[in-house]
C-alpha cells in the first residue's frame, strides 16, 4: 500500500500572498546607453507566506539582529538575493537574510526588515 504523499508543510493554500521580487534602482535593467535605470526592475511574481513576527520568534529573531519584523516563506527558488527587495501592496521589505529549511529546494525563508 502506498502512502499518502500529500504534506501540509509544502501544500500551496499556505502560500496565499501575491508578492514581486524587485532588484533595486541601479541593480538591474539598463537604459539604451547601457546606463542603470533609476527604477527598480521586477524580477518575479510569487506566492508567499507573510508572517509578521512577535513574542518569542521576535525574541529569538532578534538575537541574530534587531531589525528582522517578518519572514516570508516562498518555494524554492533560484537567484534571491540579499540585495533584492519584496513588495506586498504598498509595503516594501528589505531581505536580512535567507534560511534554506534543512537544504532540500523546497522553501526559503527571507527574513526581512519592513521599510517604513
Amino acid at each position: 500500500m502506498q502512502k499518502n504523499k500529500y504534506n501540509a508543510s509544502t501544500h500551496s493554500g499556505k502560500y496565499n500572498k501575491r508578492i514581486t521580487i524587485l532588484l533595486p534602482p541601479g541593480e538591474g535593467e539598463q537604459d539604451e546607453w547601457g546606463q542603470p535605470l533609476d527604477t527598480a526592475s521586477e524580477v518575479c511574481k510569487i506566492w508567499s507566506a507573510i508572517q509578521p513576527l512577535r513574542g518569542q520568534d521576535r525574541a529569538a529573531a532578534a538575537q541574530v539582529t534587531a531589525d528582522v519584523t517578518t519572514r516570508i516563506r516562498i518555494r524554492y527558488r533560484e537567484g534571491i538575493d540579499r540585495t533584492m527587495v519584496v513588495r506586498y501592496k504598498e509595503t516594501e521589505f528589505e531581505i536580512l537574510y535567507i534560511i534554506h529549511p534543512e537544504f532540500n529546494r523546497r522553501e526559503l525563508q527571507l527574513m526581512c526588515k519592513e521599510h517604513q
